[in-house]
């Protein structure tokens, strides 16, 4: 079967697939398989599609799409699981912006339900040349691979209690910051659900390079992939020249897209040069700090977000936890300002 796709969704990226694609009545139920399907009915909000260069496209009913099956397991949005097995003909739905794929069991109420995509099939790939036997696509399909050099960077992780807890402004403003002081920058985005917009956010704001998960090969991360995805990413990025790594941990420090894998791997925190949390309010702060340092031993130098949006929150944290904080968005001078001085107390300046 032949198609025209009306949309390919960032998820794909990898595989650089053209409009035009051959599809396989048979699908694989694997997390990661690339595949097309149909868009039934219209949405007045949350409506969009992330492409392949990050742009963001208002989805139609109609449209064929192109995304890759995977579940999501997001507080503020949608829970989907990825099914036992997928037909031709079933109606799934479309679980992010990204174009993850998969049956949603739960939502949240303030972006409504999610668009229903009924399976065309999926998508073939022709790696060999003048091959006329394809291959099921899946994005683990020129995925970035562990190299063997020594982890040797320096990474300033930035997490947070949950999603759209201030992480990405945070790792944002610190790019920028640390770029103006002569540093070389990368990016990374180490856990979460498929998306482009984070990582290049911090392009934007100066990052030379970054990587995510999804880059790696990985729909959606979990406990049983996150640690090794940042092994890998980290692995990209020591062999870049870079100065420092800044490096978020998408969703919460307790949620299900393994975050604690990363906190627990001695290997991984031995490269930490700071650490940024990130919280939504004051319990959310102290709660926070608490379980890193019980569970992780691990202290951080800063708190921002949503829970220093004013300074009612900032003489909470300061006057009850003990700890120093900075709103990203608000003050993001004296935030990245903070951070670099740690950086050159500890040793870590620029060339």
């Amino acid at each position: 079967m032949r198609i025209s796709a009306d949309k390919i969704a960032s998820v794909t990226r990898n595989l650089k697939l053209d409009r035009t694609l051959t599809l396989s009545p048979t699908v694989k139920a694997e997390h990661g398989a690339v595949v097309a399907g149909r868009i039934l009915g219209d949405k007045s909000g949350y409506n969009q599609l992330e492409d392949v260069h990050g742009r963001m496209n208002v989805i139609h009913g109609d449209d064929v799409i192109i995304g890759a099956l995977g579940h999501r397991n997001a507080l503020h949005g949608y829970e989907g699981v990825l099914p036992k097995s997928v037909k031709q003909g079933q109606v799934l739905h479309v679980l992010n912006l990204g174009g993850v794929i998969g049956e949603c069991v739960s939502h949240n109420p303030e972006v409504g339900t999610p668009f229903e995509f009924e399976v065309l099939g999926q998508v073939l790939v022709y790696p060999e040349f003048q091959s006329r036997e394809g291959q099921s696509a899946n994005i683990s399909m020129g995925a970035l691979q562990k190299e063997g050099r020594t982890l040797d960077c320096k990474v300033i992780y930035v997490a947070g209690t949950c999603m759209n807890a201030g992480k990405t402004a945070a790792a944002c403003a610190l790019v920028r910051r640390l770029s103006q002081a002569g540093y070389r920058v990368g990016g990374a985005k180490l856990t979460g659900v498929s998306l482009m917009r984070d990582t290049l956010s911090m392009r934007d704001y100066g990052a030379e390079v970054t990587y995510d998960f999804t880059d790696a090969g990985v729909v959606c991360t979990s406990q049983d992939s996150a640690n090794q995805v940042a092994h890998t990413i980290f692995s990209q990025l020591s062999g870049r020249g870079l100065d420092v790594i800044v490096a978020e941990t998408g969703d919460g420090i307790m949620g299900d897209y393994g975050v604690q894998t990363i906190l627990a791997d001695a290997e991984l925190m031995a490269l930490s040069a700071g650490f940024v949390f990130c919280a939504n309010d004051p319990v959310g702060v102290a709660g926070g700090v608490r379980h890193l340092k019980s569970e992780y031993g691990i202290s951080a130098d800063v708190v921002t977000g949503p829970a220093t949006d004013n300074n009612v929150g900032v003489r909470f944290v300061e006057r009850e936890v003990g700890m120093k904080a900075i709103n990203a968005r608000t003050h993001s001078k004296a935030f990245g300002e903070h951070i670099h001085g740690l950086l050159t107390k500890r040793g870590i300046r620029n060339p």
